[in-house]
């Protein structure tokens, strides 16, 4: 029965969208990679804890306990590794989500700004519940420029089995020492992702309204001014709408003191599935920010500012093309 649905729900978005020529089975099979992202985002944090449990009290026996808690283990004394490789081989996902993209600086102008030794933060939002629209952006991308690291928060570089599946696309900690370092590098290595709005935007996530959480947000701009950075402001729309996050409770709580997700959420058939909506990842110009080594609070606001005021027109310019958000009007928490 499941399987009979599946099959004509990808029938019925293939002929809703004959100009995309996908078949089924192309469909199918970005749907299964999307959800693979979806479920071990989710059950990661449940496998890990009862893992745990079964080491403790070595439940059923101490080998099986073993033997249950033997992929935690492993990871858990294995760095990730990037993989951009195997990043381009999930290419299906792009046609799974009729993945888009509008940029305002095109990748020939990166690599001439790259020339000339500059390096910027690529500045990502909204966070969503899964960048979805993130991941897309990495397996579209070009072979000289996916090797680009993603700035995140510590625990996802911790947490076993999660750091090795979201680590093909290259993490780095997004503390600001983290950051500072990596700047030091040379070309594309030493510019970064950052979502700005963290883990904090999972909860803002809705298909009825659009919030980014950038108010209270400056630490980024005050790195940029100081190591000389520029910062291109993009703007990743689906993030919010393809997943629905539950909000309450103690689960969401947790979620929010852990910074990372251990709530449920839901997408296609009420099942952590992403919705196959379109994903745009619209990318503006660069800011132009100075360089100044001792930035005071007013250059700080003065350009937060200009980077809020970007980031609202990339939304307001490019939303019509995305059918979730052409009703939306963007608020800034």
């Amino acid at each position: 029965l499941w399987h009979s649905k599946i099959e004509l729900e990808a029938e019925r978005m293939i002929m809703k969208s004959p100009e995309r020529n996908v078949s089924t089975a192309r469909w199918l099979l970005g749907m299964a990679i999307s959800a693979v992202f979806s479920f071990v985002f989710l059950l990661s944090p449940v496998y890990i804890f009862w893992a745990v449990i079964c080491l403790v009290f070595q439940y059923p026996s101490r080998e099986w306990a073993f033997l249950f808690a033997a992929p935690m283990l492993v990871s858990m004394f294995f760095k990730s590794t990037p993989a951009p490789a195997l990043v381009g081989k999930l290419s299906p996902m792009l046609d799974y989500f009729d993945y888009h993209e509008e940029f305002e600086l095109t990748d020939e102008e990166i690599r001439v700004i790259l020339k000339t030794g500059k390096k910027f933060i690529l500045a990502f939002q909204p966070h969503g519940v899964i960048s979805f629209v993130g991941f897309c952006a990495g397996i579209n991308a070009p072979e000289d420029l996916r090797c680009i690291k993603t700035a995140v928060a510590s625990i996802l570089l911790k947490v076993p089995i999660l750091k090795h599946v979201l680590g093909i696309f290259g993490l780095i900690d997004a503390s600001a020492s983290s950051m500072r370092r990596h700047f030091k590098n040379d070309g594309i290595d030493g510019c970064i992702v950052l979502y700005v709005g963290g883990i904090a935007e999972l909860f803002k996530s809705s298909r009825k309204e659009e919030r980014i959480y950038l108010s209270g947000r400056k630490g980024f701009i005050k790195v940029a001014l100081r190591e000389g950075v520029d910062v291109v402001p993009a703007y990743l729309f689906g993030n919010t709408s393809v997943l629905t996050v539950w909000k309450f409770g103690p689960l969401a709580a947790l979620s929010r003191r852990l910074q990372t997700s251990v709530t449920y959420y839901w997408g296609k058939f009420y099942l952590p599935i992403p919705r196959d909506e379109t994903l745009i990842y619209a990318r503006g110009k660069p800011l132009g920010l100075p360089h100044i080594p001792e930035p005071t609070q007013e250059d700080v606001d003065k350009w937060h500012e200009i980077y809020c005021k970007e980031v609202t027109a990339l939304f307001d310019k490019y939303k019509e093309k995305c059918p979730m958000y052409k009703h939306k009007t963007l608020f800034i928490d």
